[in-house]
This record gives C-alpha cells, sequence and structure tokens, in this order.
C-alpha cells in the first residue's frame, strides 16, 4: 500500500465524523449512523484504492451502502480489504457521552478476518503487555502478568469493560483481584486502543463485544504494538453456519492477532465525533467545523494524530470532486 493512502483516509473519517456530529445528543441514532456512513461513502469515492468491504454495514439487503462485498474507492491503486464503522457508538452520539468514533482500516487484499457479525470475547493490551495475557486464563492471572509488565501494583490496573449484565462475574472478579474498572457503554473499539496509550489511564480491556468491532481493534493494536485476542461466542446454529460460510470453521478457537489481521501491513484511521480520552469531538462554529483524528500504519510504525479546520461554506457536502 501506497503511504500517501493514510492521509487519504483520514478525510473518510472526517467527513463521517463531522456529519453524524451534527446529531450528537438529539437523541436520534439511527439518522446519526445514516449520516455517518453516507459522508463515508461520498468521500470513499475519491480514494485511489481498489477496496473490497469485508466488515461493514451489513449484507448487500441489509444495508443500501457499504455493505459486504460492495466495491469502494476509484478503482485505481492497490486492491485492499476494508472495515468500516462509520459511527462506532450510535447511542453515544444520541446521548451526548464520550468515545464515540468514526472508524475504518485497511489492509492488502486476503488478510482482514472476514468477521460475522455476532459477539466475540475479547482481552486487549498494550506494547508493554505483549506476550503476557490469555483469553483462556482466570481473570486475576491476567490481571497480574499485566501489572507486572508494566510495573504496576494490581491495585493501579484499571480495566475497561463494557457495562452489561453479562459480565457481572468479571466486574466481580476484577473488584475481588483488587483492580479498578472503568465501565464504559458503548464503543470497545475506543476501549482497546486505549489500552495502547498510557495517557488514557488504561491497561487492559476485557469481556465480550462485536466481532467486526475486534477485528478493527485488531488492527489498531497491530498499528500500536499491542495485542487483542478474540474467541467467536456463536448463539445459536444459524451464527454457528455463518461462522462456516465466512471461513471460521473451528468457532471455538482463539483468534490471535495475526488470525485477525494477517501480512505485515494495515491501515487504521479514526475521527472522534465526540469527546474521548484519546480524541477530541467535533466542534462546530458558524460555517466551520474542528476535527481531531489519529490515522497509523503497521508497516512504518507511524502514528499521526491530526487536527483538522474545516469550511462547511466551501466543501458543504464534505467532499470536493477534483476536475
Amino acid at each position: 500500500m501506497d503511504r500517501s493512502l493514510s492521509l487519504e483516509l483520514v478525510r473518510v473519517t472526517e467527513a463521517a465524523a463531522l456529519a453524524s456530529a451534527r446529531w450528537m445528543g438529539r437523541g436520534k441514532k439511527d439518522e446519526a449512523d445514516d449520516a455517518a456512513t453516507s459522508a463515508m461513502r461520498d468521500v470513499f469515492d475519491t480514494v485511489p484504492m481498489k477496496g473490497t468491504v469485508v466488515i461493514g454495514e451489513g449484507e448487500m439487503d441489509e444495508a443500501p451502502m457499504l455493505y459486504i462485498g460492495e466495491k469502494l474507492g476509484t478503482g485505481y491503486g492497490p486492491r485492499v480489504d476494508v472495515a468500516v464503522d462509520p459511527l462506532e457508538g450510535t447511542n453515544i452520539v444520541a446521548q451526548g457521552t464520550w468515545n464515540a468514533l468514526a472508524v475504518l482500516a485497511v489492509a492488502d487484499h486476503g488478510n482482514l478476518l472476514h468477521a460475522p457479525d455476532m459477539y466475540m470475547d475479547k482481552i486487549a493490551v498494550g506494547p508493554e503487555a505483549v506476550g503476557t495475557v490469555d483469553i483462556n486464563a482466570p481473570v486475576i492471572e491476567n490481571l497480574k502478568a499485566v501489572a507486572k509488565a508494566k510495573n504496576k501494583n494490581i491495585e493501579d490496573v484499571v480495566v475497561t469493560i463494557l457495562n452489561r449484565p453479562r459480565h457481572e462475574q468479571i466486574i466481580s472478579e476484577v473488584r475481588e483481584a483488587g483492580a479498578r474498572i472503568k465501565l464504559i457503554s458503548d464503543g470497545d473499539v475506543a476501549g482497546a486502543i486505549n489500552t495502547a496509550f498510557d495517557n488514557t489511564g488504561v491497561d487492559i480491556l476485557l469481556g465480550s463485544g462485536g466481532a467486526p468491532e475486534g477485528v478493527l481493534s485488531a488492527v489498531a493494536l497491530k498499528c500500536l504494538g499491542g495485542e487483542l485476542q478474540g474467541k467467536l461466542l456463536p448463539q445459536n446454529e444459524e451464527e454457528v453456519a455463518r461462522c462456516k460460510e465466512m471461513g471460521i470453521d473451528d468457532v471455538d478457537r482463539v483468534l490471535m492477532m495475526d488470525d485477525l489481521v494477517a501480512g505485515d501491513d494495515a491501515i487504521f484511521a479514526a475521527t472522534g465525533v465526540t469527546d474521548g480520552e484519546l480524541l477530541k469531538g467535533v466542534q462546530f462554529k458558524g460555517n466551520s467545523g474542528t476535527t481531531q483524528s489519529v490515522v497509523m500504519r503497521a508497516k512504518s510504525g507511524t502514528v499521526r494524530f491530526l487536527d483538522g479546520s474545516h469550511s462547511l461554506h466551501k466543501k458543504p457536502n464534505l467532499v470536493i470532486r477534483e476536475d
């Protein structure tokens, strides 16, 4: 992949963030998601690549755009797999709370897991704790391993967990061990990424969330030198069959980083929609909007934070098509 593709992809997440942020706090999550998806699709059409969506908004008969199998880009440039979540945190935007992101990831063709839309058990850590955790190990053992790797007392370890009834046992075990918890309402992509940055105060992510979000998180952590392990959690025979249709024959096996995102190159881009620990959300004033984004590439290890100021008067549709 060409290095210039990184900055092209940021334009895509910026557009999705700007479009969806207009719906912040208005209680309309579907409208926010539709706005992000439409804006992302429009800008993708200008990106020099031959992309195929492998993780998107659903199948062709379920989603009007950004569906699995859809072709993206100008048709010229590198052939890549694309994973998108135009608005990671629709409920977050509707409620006006923290850590909503516009997110995408690309990798060379054939290198992203075609994750079915179901739950995945996950454990994610940053670079210091790579190789020390095991998704099959007891919670206490993983907490001890992270504490040792980061030279912390276990009481100083902070665990991010989605605030769901299904996580009551994990929450109980973490508290019994003496570690601290940051419960999040939605948005476990941000939760996973935050483990790789000291300034977020997060050390490890535990619990189950969406499998597609697991792949997106794995791309980001691959770029950052972190680690995510996952186990698919099909709820019925239909979901088991879905896994096999997508090439995952053993649904019980642990998915390691190379299973989730293979090869030595991948790009991850995200733009804040609402404020979070890592990125500021979109701010509007008059005919301008400001964004903060992060873009990273696995091959080079480069991580860029980008502040953008956008003239909504000159670019009302969030994209200018060159003649």
